[in-house]
């Protein structure tokens, strides 16, 4: 027992540091960088405003949110703390300027996060068609995968062309190099990782897992999540020679063995430093490597700090 106790101190110790740390390096190099200052008129439609002629996809700093349909997951004040990953619908987080989607589902085609589940994964696509009709220049990147632990659901690839065929981009690898205006209609770019089922094949109308990439790991120690994050993206290529989506994600997980375990405390040990990564990216040298930005609970600033940097390097200023 005593063993035990010590060891929670230890962590807590730990914790405590490193949230410290975070807070030494923004007093003494800031959280300013090219674009930080700029805000989108109206988020559910930045990618119109940016222009979707000159916007090209590598170009984009694609804001996303982890674990994006956890909102309703499990059961309210009982459950839910341990799995919640976002407080709202999909729907939202799309009008509120998120623009690639985290789904994980299991073979009943319900929404799962571990072992606690959500509603079915067709209030997700109700959700994204529903934006999508709602404008004309976003571009979504959606990916779905079985969620691990869990068998993946039979046909689902049928499924998921079905449900969104006349808006799914084809798996090219082109894609990357194009402009926003060069894609449309077609407003969807839809990453199947099934866990057994047969992966999506060269040139299929989804594309397979190796086309959003990256380095997660688990801790819930912000400074150590902080840098891991910047020391993988710095063994990136840059943006315009890669054929292949990479994610940081700016969040770090509970873990068993400390007594805080509910999500949205643990993860806000590191949530409010997404400023400060990306202006770490750009002074390390490494900002050109930035792609995919995802988040828990996202929120207004964080979707401002990815357009602002998209604005800026645009405009020839990143």
């Amino acid at each position: 027992m005593g063993a035990q106790l010590a060891k929670q101190v230890e962590r807590r110790k730990s914790v405590a540091a490193e949230k410290l740390a975070l807070i030494d390096l923004f007093e003494g190099s800031g959280d300013q960088f090219p674009g930080c200052d700029y805000r989108p008129a109206n988020r559910k439609t930045w990618m119109s405003a940016l222009g979707p002629a000159k916007l090209r996809v590598h170009q984009i700093v694609w804001p996303g949110t982890h674990d994006s349909a956890t909102d309703k997951i499990g059961l309210r004040f009982i459950s839910r703390p341990f799995a919640q990953c976002q407080s709202c619908s999909v729907y939202r987080q799309l009008a509120g300027g998120a623009r690639v989607l985290d789904i994980r589902v299991q073979k009943d085609h319900r929404v799962c996060h571990g072992i606690l589940l959500t509603y079915g994964v067709d209030v997700v696509i109700r959700d994204v068609k529903r934006f999508l009709s709602e404008t004309e220049h976003e571009i979504v990147v959606l990916e779905i995968r079985t969620e691990f632990g869990h068998e993946d659901p039979p046909d689902f690839d049928k499924y998921l062309v079905e449900q969104l065929g006349e808006h799914l981009i084809p798996q090219d690898s082109a894609v990357f190099e194009k402009t926003v205006a060069e894609l449309l209609p077609r407003r969807v770019i839809c990453v199947w990782k099934p866990r057994k089922s047969p992966a999506p094949k060269p040139g299929d109308t989804l594309w397979r897992g190796g086309f959003l990439k990256d380095h997660w790991i688990d801790t819930d120690l912000p400074k150590t999540k902080f840098e891991n994050n910047l020391k993988r993206l710095g063994e990136q290529q840059p943006n315009a020679s890669r054929k292949y989506f990479y994610r940081v994600e700016n969040t770090v997980t509970p873990q068993p063995d400390n007594p805080v375990v509910c999500v949205r405390p643990v993860t806000g040990r590191i949530q409010g430093h997404a400023r400060l990564f990306i202006a770490q990216a750009v002074g390390r040298g490494i900002a050109d490597r930035l792609q995919v930005f995802s988040t828990d609970f996202i929120n207004d600033d964080f979707v401002d700090a990815c357009v602002g940097l998209t604005h800026a390097r645009i405009e020839g200023k990143a």
